[in-house]
């Protein structure tokens, strides 16, 4: 072989080979050296096996990635690819023999292996596209549909879209293109950042794969091979952001056991044969647990099972694209790594699968594209909203994927999970408000450079604070009205960590294995709640000179006063903007409280996994904009509950600066012990510089930018990246979290391309 590698500064792998199948194998064996821990825990979630040495913690994820079928679906993608693009399974097997030749040297670096007592294993030839699969199957928020199903049902039909919102499930990004015309150079500008959950190690990679046919830069998902979001071949760029479509349904299936034990399910045709088994997941610090895996003609069943020994039962069934079709779209892979102009990448972006994405793309010939990719089917419009009945041949898809827009661009294009371009696509989309500040900044200049580019990210102005401060504004100006303190309205007067009965009254928020949320996908929001009141404490009364029924204390009109007057960024050490989130916080949990969500209040009978879909007080949170001008509860009490919120702040401790409380809060398959090492972050959910908490229940963030970029086209190494932590996931190594000082004040690393400025990595 004539594999070469070189590190940069930052210790980022510049692979070089022969040919592209035997820099695949360098691409997998770096990254088993660099990352063996992360590549294995990945590989097990895939399979539904990482409680065996994570313990019961992961079981609700092993049963579910069970019951989905992953890991067989990942095989029979691998199978067709391998029957159709014979060259792209070749490509995708010299992967995963580098992954197996660098596991043993990763896996004897990587403490975490002696720790759990776990061996490193072996890759399968489909196991990239299973964790392909593991990382993207929540990414869409098909449990979403569980929580529309239980609001019509609980609080009404009417209310059923009452929620929406980017809320704590979903994933998103920012993203933007400068045509050449708008540069400082003449060239364009690809650059942005996807929001995920933060996980330690980070889930990007940086790389450089060189051979004869291409030399790109770019980030890699561990564990799959190429650059299938962000890249930078040096004529062409692009980058990708989650298009919010909805491409996953949910189908109720009525079920029935035969006397031979044999299993049906109730079809648009009659009752007809589901498919069906028994698995034992082995679980590290409990008893082996067994779980039936059953699959209708629409899908595998994911929730329900006999209860009490009947022999009629109902279950949902889980229907997306890679089950249904067999493909993922790895086809593209190769190909975008060969492209040299947008059409090329235009070109193999036709065959992408899953997830769905929004794409934009640059050349040096002036080339632009913003288009949408992925395969969204074709089906009732109740499809997208909620859990369809299995029997109805209503709910049938079509043969074909809808059309995917695509749109001229014009100087520059933003996407950022907004209502635009993938509208025709799905239901919940992001508020406008990080798309239309992108947009407002860059129309401010016609000289944009990576430079300039690069401080669009860390952008904190907070424009989704606007109608609570409306709220905050009116609460000085309206009396309230006599009786309103007293009105008796459920969750009045409650304030600290929990709301009337909202969800529970101990309320913990963390974030995947080893938190209250059993089983959570890595970096999920995990709210654990229970039912009750217990431990809800009583506002303090008003302090001299107030009068709650005249209006807000004077401690609250201090609190009032200060939040007109603050400038509406949430910078780490604003103490106005800790102010602005104590406020809020107060505001959410009071909503949540309030009598017309008391149907809600009582957790959905769904596995703890799907819980951030599901829990009233995140929900509230994150579609606090709407709530506070439209929905069940009475304008006067939104009034009402607004000035009880400014006097409970001002009646306790003053809040801190907002980056003292809004820290950082990674998923780590082996919790930190150490968790006050995590520093301080200014943004929020809202802002360019995105980075969420869930307001109410807890400031820290376990969402935020993956990584950020900026793709010159005029020069490639005056480009930028930066992942939020290090090129090695190995504890100790110089390069493990190296990067976090630099992603922290929203600056990027260079990239380096000049092979006489890398070095040589000796064998």
């Amino acid at each position: 072989m004539s594999i070469e590698v070189y590190r940069d500064a930052w210790g980022v792998p510049h692979l070089r080979a022969a040919d592209p199948e035997e820099l695949a194998f360098a691409q997998g064996r770096v990254t088993a050296r660099d990352r063996a821990w992360q590549l294995e825990v990945e590989r097990h979630r895939a399979r539904g096996t990482s409680a065996a040495f994570l313990g019961s913690a992961e079981l609700g994820w092993d049963a579910f990635a069970r019951r989905a079928r992953l890991a067989d679906t990942a095989r029979r993608c691998f199978e067709r690819l391998a029957a159709t693009d014979p060259a792209t399974a070749a490509w995708v097997r010299a992967y995963v023999a580098g992954v197996n030749d660098g596991l043993a040297e990763g896996a004897y670096r990587a403490p975490e292996f002696a720790e759990t007592g776990l061996a490193a294993g072996r890759w399968e030839p489909w196991t990239p596209l299973a964790v392909w699969l593991s990382t993207h199957v929540l990414f869409a928020g098909f449990p979403t549909k569980l929580w529309r199903d239980e609001v019509a049902r609980r609080l009404g039909e009417e209310w059923t879209e009452l929620f929406a919102t980017d809320g704590p499930g979903t994933a998103g990004s920012n993203g933007w293109v400068v045509a050449g015309g708008r540069t400082a150079s003449g060239a364009a500008l690809v650059a942005g950042d996807p929001h995920r959950f933060i996980e330690a190690p980070g889930v990007y990679q940086q790389v450089r794969l060189a051979c004869p046919a291409y030399d790109v830069v770019g980030l890699a998902v561990p564990g799959v091979p190429g650059l299938a979001h962000f890249g930078h071949a040096g004529p062409v760029a692009w980058a990708i952001t989650n298009a919010m479509a909805d491409y996953q349904d949910l189908y109720r299936e009525r079920l029935r056991r035969l006397p031979d034990g044999t299993v049906e399910a109730l079809g648009p045709d009659g009752w007809a044969p589901a498919a069906a088994h028994t698995e034992t997941i082995e679980v590290a610090d409990a008893e082996p647990v067994r779980i039936e895996v059953i699959e209708t003609d629409r899908g595998p069943v994911i929730i329900g099972e006999p209860r009490d020994g009947s022999a009629g039962w109902e279950g949902i069934a889980l229907r997306h694209p890679p089950r249904v079709t067999g493909r993922l779209g790895f086809e593209v892979l190769p190909a975008l790594l060969r492209a040299r102009t947008v059409a090329d990448v235009d070109a193999a972006l036709d065959d992408w699968v899953e997830p769905v994405n929004v794409v934009q793309a640059a050349d040096t010939r002036g080339g632009l594209l913003h288009r949408v990719a992925g395969h969204v089917p074709v089906r009732d419009r109740a499809n997208s909203l909620r859990v369809v009945p299995a029997w109805d041949p209503a709910h049938a898809w079509a043969d074909g994927p809808a059309p995917l827009p695509r749109a001229e661009v014009h100087g520059h294009a933003v996407m950022a999970n907004a209502r635009g371009l993938a509208a025709p696509l799905g239901v919940e989309f992001a508020p406008p408000h990080r798309a239309t500040r992108i947009d407002e900044l860059l129309r401010a200049s016609a000289a944009w450079t990576p430079e300039t580019t690069a401080a669009i990210h860390r952008d904190t102005a907070n424009p989704s604070a606007d109608r609570l401060l409306e709220a905050v504004r009116r609460a000085g100006e309206v009396p309230a009205r006599a009786g309103a303190a007293d009105a008796g309205g459920a969750g009045e007067g409650v304030t600290g960590a929990v709301g009337a009965g909202v969800a529970g009254g101990a309320v913990t928020v963390g974030v995947g294995a080893g938190t209250a949320g059993a089983g959570a996908a890595p970096g999920e929001v995990v709210v654990a709640v229970g039912a009750g009141v217990a431990g809800a404490r009583r506002t303090p009364p008003p302090g001299p000179g107030g009068d709650r029924a005249g209006g807000l204390s004077s401690a609250g009109a201090d609190v009032r006063r200060r939040l007109l007057g603050w400038d509406r960024r949430m910078d780490a050490e604003s103490v106005d903007a800790g102010f602005y989130a104590a406020v809020r916080g107060a505001v959410v949990r009071r909503l949540a409280g309030h009598e017309a969500f008391a149907a809600l209040r009582e957790p959905a009978p769904y596995p703890e996994l799907f819980r951030p879909w599901l829990a009233l007080g995140p929900r509230v949170a994150f579609a606090l904009e709407t709530l506070l001008v439209a929905g069940p509860v009475p304008a006067g009490d939104v009034d009402r509950i607004v000035r009880e919120a400014l006097d409970e702040v001002g009646a306790g401790e003053p809040p801190a600066a907002w980056g003292v409380t809004h820290r950082l809060a990674p998923w780590q398959a082996l919790p930190d012990p150490d968790d006050d090492r995590w520093p301080g972050l200014g943004g929020d959910h809202d802002c360019v510089l995105s980075t969420s908490s869930v307001p109410g229940w807890t400031d820290r963030s376990a969402r935020a930018s993956a990584a950020r970029y900026v793709w010159d086209l005029a020069d490639r190494e005056r480009s930028g990246w930066i992942v939020p932590f290090g090129a090695s996931g190995v504890p100790g190594d110089p390069h493990h979290r190296d990067q976090l000082p630099l992603w922290l004040r929203g600056e990027l690393a260079p990239v380096t391309t000049d092979w006489q400025k890398l070095t040589k990595e000796q064998a």
